[in-house]
């Protein structure tokens, strides 16, 4: 009876529970892509959101007013549906679950418009739809005030009864996935078997983790690193070591543009003709990835201008930006070169007028030095076309030599293009995404012809090694079924790791320096590449890439998701495929690297949380020397 009667009194909350645990279980399976591999894991994805849901909700048992009760339980629904649609609304383009890191980066909302008109749906509606419920409910029952408190008793029966759902959730979990609270880079695997709302919580917890973790830091935990990468540095290629003394550099990011695109076609038109062409005179690499997690664009900046890996929670260009450095702009400026940015974007955005300044760039032409108009813009805006044009005037204007990184826009999602703009027509496929991206890239193609013959004219391009690279994709997982349907091929996880591959092309002045490079590489082993190439010794330089032109380099590069590739085999989701074959391999062809990947990723890990480049003596940069960036 008394048991009857405690259940009564909590007949309001237990509703609020059980209405979102079941719209929590629904959109696991309609808006995550999460893969279920047996009944028990899917047990366990079903009762994982329940322990938090009990939790919360029970607070509601030490107010006294049912009233204000009932108001609370409205509240915490709302406020628990909206972290669910910002999970959803992230998942889709990025796939990916959201972190406080980026949740921090408030800066960067504004921007998003376009974008996040594009990802919502009319359904999406229907997420609200049991707080509604609740309201309705609640009215009712708020009619009449009354008072009904719970003992302490019956308050300590239900905090046990919360412990032992999560502690039977978690002992359930870790016989599935051992050493599952270890796995932080895997956030899918944490959200299967912990539930959305515990993982923020333990995400949350590793955020204040980090922020400990620089405090606490002293010089003795780097030594270990930099034995690690030592013994680790490969002899850089004694035939191109130097061969582009003294030349400007000009690094272009090429937005979204993923490796798929070059030298096909659509419609028996070619979507990369200029690239097509131009990577035939210089040094393409067909097995380059980009190894970006939440930062996108900006932790590809950060992979090459450091060769150390972006952090597997947020972007490093907002939680660490006030770290020391050794980047390639510092480096350079010890050696001649003027450095600069040019991205036609808000100052601010990314955190980037911070960031560069840590860096070392001399300076950053941002949205303020370009004149941008409606005819001129498009999307995230200014158009390519223009954005290069324009910033041939700022290069000319630049001392030299000089190192200096564009960044594209006009291929970024949600890929929009003017119709005179375009060149080729859409794909005709169930993805809206897929079918505007080959549009976009064409323009892009074109935009990088326009510069390079504008280079041509004003004297620059024989004076410079010019280097394109793709940031990171542009077409997620979300998408795999119609970029299957595009390549003629299904995309299992070895083909969508695959596809991860971006462009490099590396143009040296001269001619006779071209071909194409076959061996596995990443973003990460930019910035010894570039040094070697302006010949500049790395042996005392902190990195954890290797020079692409050297014999030594291993056939080998990490994802920042934990997946990494070989010459034979690529890992991902926790098995190892046969790349010629395309099935699954026995685990023991990847063991051999399986701790080299994760070693390298907790290394760099511990270099930008503990900031361990302040007690290196290699370090350029001077923080009592900084000023503000132009």
């Amino acid at each position: 009876m008394k048991l009857r009667f405690s259940l009564s009194k909590l007949s309001f909350a237990l509703t609020a529970v059980f209405l979102l645990w079941i719209k929590t279980y629904i959109v696991y399976k309609t808006s995550f892509n999460i893969e279920i591999e047996n009944t028990k894991q899917e047990f366990i994805l079903f009762i994982n959101p329940l322990s938090f849901l009990l939790m919360f909700f029970g607070i509601g048992l030490f107010f006294k007013s049912t009233k204000r009760r009932n108001h609370y339980i409205v509240v915490i629904s709302l406020f628990i549906s909206f972290v669910l649609f910002g999970n959803v609304m992230f998942y889709r383009f990025f796939n990916d679950f959201l972190t406080w890191p980026v949740l921090f980066q408030t800066s960067n909302m504004g921007e998003l418009g376009n974008s996040t008109f594009e990802l919502f749906k009319s359904t999406d509606i229907f997420m609200f739809a049991d707080t509604i419920v609740l309201t309705l409910l609640a009215r009712g029952l708020n009619k009449k005030e009354s008072t009904v408190t719970f003992t302490k008793k019956e308050r300590f029966a239900y905090c046990i009864a919360v412990v032992v759902v999560f502690v039977s959730n978690l002992a359930l979990a870790e016989t599935e996935r051992p050493e599952l609270l270890t796995r932080t880079f895997d956030r899918e695997m944490l959200v299967k078997n912990l539930g959305t709302y515990n993982y923020h919580i333990y995400d949350a917890l590793l955020q204040s983790k980090s922020k400990a973790q620089r405090a606490l830091a002293d010089s003795s935990e780097f030594v270990e690193i930099e034995n690690y990468l030592k013994a680790n540095q490969k002899e850089p290629s004694k035939e191109l070591f130097g061969i582009a003394k003294g030349k400007n550099v000009i690094l272009i990011s090429l937005e979204s543009m993923q490796s798929f695109v070059i030298d096909r076609k659509i419609n028996g038109q070619e979507i990369t003709p200029f690239l097509n062409d131009f990577l035939k005179e210089s040094y393409y690499f067909d097995n380059f990835y980009h190894q970006t997690g939440q930062g996108k664009t900006s932790d590809a900046e950060f992979l090459v201008e450091n060769s150390l890996y972006p952090l597997g929670r947020g972007s490093v260009f907002f939680t660490h930006s006030g770290n020391e450095y050794n980047a390639i702009p510092e480096i350079l400026k010890q050696h001649g070169y003027y450095t600069a940015m040019l991205h036609a974007n808000n100052k601010s955005f990314w955190n980037r007028d911070i960031m560069y300044l840590r860096l070392g760039f001399d300076r950053y032409f941002s949205l303020t030095d370009y004149k941008v108009t409606p005819e001129n813009s498009i999307g995230w805006g200014l158009k390519d076309v223009d954005f290069f044009e324009q910033s041939i005037v700022h290069l000319k204007s630049l001392p030299q030599p000089f190192y200096t990184k564009f960044i594209t826009l006009t291929n970024h999602f949600p890929f929009e293009l003017n119709e005179e703009d375009g060149m080729v027509d859409e794909y005709t496929s169930n993805s809206r995404t897929l079918n505007r991206y080959f549009p976009t890239v064409r323009y892009t193609d074109e935009a990088v012809k326009h510069f390079i013959t504008r280079l041509k004219e004003e004297g620059l391009y024989d004076n410079s090694i010019i280097m394109m690279y793709g940031d990171h994709y542009g077409i997620s997982e979300n998408h795999n079924a119609a970029i299957g349907q595009y390549l003629g091929k299904e995309v299992t996880p070895l083909v969508s790791t695959q596809l991860q591959r971006v462009p490099l092309i590396i143009h040296i002045p001269g001619g006779k320096y071209k071909g194409t490079v076959h061996k596995v590489s990443g973003q990460i082993d930019l910035k010894p590449t570039i040094l070697h190439l302006l010949g500049i010794d790395t042996k005392n330089d902190v990195h954890f890439g290797t020079d692409l032109f050297s014999k030594e380099k291993m056939n080998f590069t990490v994802l920042r998701d934990g997946s990494f590739i070989t010459g034979k085999y690529v890992y991902t989701e926790n098995k190892c495929y046969d790349k010629k074959t395309g099935q699954e391999a026995d685990s023991k062809y990847c063991e051999p690297y399986m701790e080299k990947a994760k070693q390298e990723l907790d290394y760099s890990d511990e270099i930008v949380y503990g900031d361990l480049l302040r007690f290196y003596e290699g370090t350029n940069y001077h923080p009592e020397k900084e000023q503000k960036i132009n």
